[in-house]
């Protein structure tokens, strides 16, 4: 009888809604990709002292892991749709 009722329980339960949608999803990928790329730039150019290996690959990966924190922490606004 005691099962029962807790099957019961358990099937009313509400559901919790995800934390994160596409969109956070999209930039987390987003940032993924550009990670990726400023670490295939600085072995590309393998040269401590390269234009690529010193200025831009930090910038993409410093952007990149700011995209990220950024997607894990937005939430949309809940009457904002999108289509």
């Amino acid at each position: 009888m005691k099962s029962s009722a807790k099957k019961k329980k358990a099937d009313t339960a509400t559901k919790t809604p995800m934390p994160l949608d596409g969109f956070n999803y999209l930039l987390i990928g987003i940032g993924g990709a550009i990670i990726a790329l400023g670490y295939l730039l600085m072995y590309a150019e393998n040269r401590a002292d390269g234009f690529l290996s010193l200025y831009i690959s930090p910038i993409l990966l410093v952007g990149a892991y700011a995209l990220i924190l950024f997607a894990l922490l937005y939430r949309r606004k809940k009457g904002v749709r999108s289509k």
